[in-house]
């Protein structure tokens, strides 16, 4: 089937409303200006921190190391705090939220809510568990990442499998598959902090609410090429996350297999999720806040819609971090930021029924 350049005459041939919608080449611009403010956002988190660096002696430090300059010849302090803490933190600050955001995205086209965000199959609870196996029993497990991943994983693939009936896998039946093995796997991480002494209960704690204490150059390279990846992929299926996003029905109407694709987009998204909350816990509201800003700001095409929520979900996190490491002398978890600030916007979208976009 020949794919048609323009979703918005799709929109229309099956009733949805695309007023106010902008064109590709003011599209264009937007996803352009967001690349800008991601960048300008960057550049002033990383002068900002407990300890005062001047400016240039911030960006005399980046620009030596980008250009293979001699390090030797840098102050200690100044290399470890700026190269080896802030550095790749807010790298892995715009993984981590771009991650998210994409991953909810997808999950928001699929199930043609935007209510809904990337926990909501129970990566959460599955990665919550393996991290709480790790920490409980740290002679068995070598780290915490490689539990917190693989549980994650399994517990989307549990709730896939749940939901499957007669090679179909109805949209709600899947939330409520999701809901369940969620569920199960809280149960199991609460039964772990029954059984766990007070030092492993503190650090299951604190890696429940998310954040980037502990974030290093190699957590960055595990994160930013699977982040990356996916993004590829998914941005190259968003054609066909735009044809699942108006329903099982109009999708094999327009040729396109809805069950196949489904499996794809969501494979995907579960996977980066779930390797982004094995590294820094869960950071609650990006994916549910991020994708739906940038359909309010571009429309509801995931051409523009997973790109404008990678950039939007790196900024928001930057932010977020950055708070979370300058407003007191000890470090608030991230992700009780992300939530105090997400809670308003759920309200938003509650009281406008969620339906800004998919109604």
């Amino acid at each position: 089937m020949t794919e048609p350049r323009d979703f918005n005459s799709l929109l229309k041939k099956f009733g949805y409303d695309t007023a106010g919608g902008f064109d590709e080449g003011r599209k264009i611009a937007v996803l352009l200006g967001l690349a800008a403010v991601l960048l300008a956002t960057a550049s002033v988190a990383v002068v900002l921190g407990a300890y005062d660096i001047t400016v240039a002696d911030v960006y005399k430090t980046i620009l030596v190391h980008l250009t293979l300059g001699d390090v030797e010849g840098l102050p200690k302090l100044h290399n470890t705090i700026i190269w080896d803490i802030r550095v790749p933190r807010i790298i892995l600050a715009v993984s981590v939220g771009g991650a998210l955001a994409i991953a909810g995205a997808v999950f928001q086209g699929v199930f043609r809510n935007p209510l809904v965000e990337p926990y909501i199959l129970g990566v959460s609870s599955g990665a919550a568990f393996g991290a709480a196996l790790g920490i409980v029993f740290p002679a068995i497990f070598i780290s915490i990442q490689m539990p917190a991943f693989a549980f994650g994983a399994l517990a989307v693939t549990l709730a896939y499998l749940l939901a499957r009936s007669r090679g179909e896998t109805p949209i709600v039946t899947l939330i409520l598959a999701g809901v369940i093995i969620g569920s199960i796997f809280s149960a199991f991480v609460s039964l772990l902090k029954y059984l766990a002494d007070d030092t492993a209960l503190r650090e299951i704690v604190f890696w429940l609410m998310g954040g980037f204490y502990y974030a290093t150059w190699d957590d960055v390279i595990l994160l930013a090429p699977v982040v990356f990846i996916c993004f590829i992929v998914l941005w190259a299926l968003s054609w066909k996350l735009n044809i699942l996003s108006m329903g099982d029905d109009e999708a094999r109407g327009l040729g396109v297999n809805p069950e196949k694709y489904k499996f794809v987009v969501i494979a995907l998204a579960t996977a980066v999720t779930a390797f982004a909350v094995s590294l820094v816990g869960i950071i609650a509201w990006v994916g549910l806040m991020m994708p739906h800003a940038a359909r309010m700001l571009l429309g509801p095409d995931n051409r523009f819609v997973i790109p404008a929520s990678l950039m939007m979900g790196g900024c928001y996190l930057i932010v977020c971090d950055t708070l979370a490491r300058t407003l007191t002398s000890a470090e608030i978890p991230v992700g009780i930021l992300t939530s105090i600030l997400g809670a308003p916007y759920l309200c938003y979208l509650l009281r406008n029924k969620g339906r800004v976009i998919f109604g």
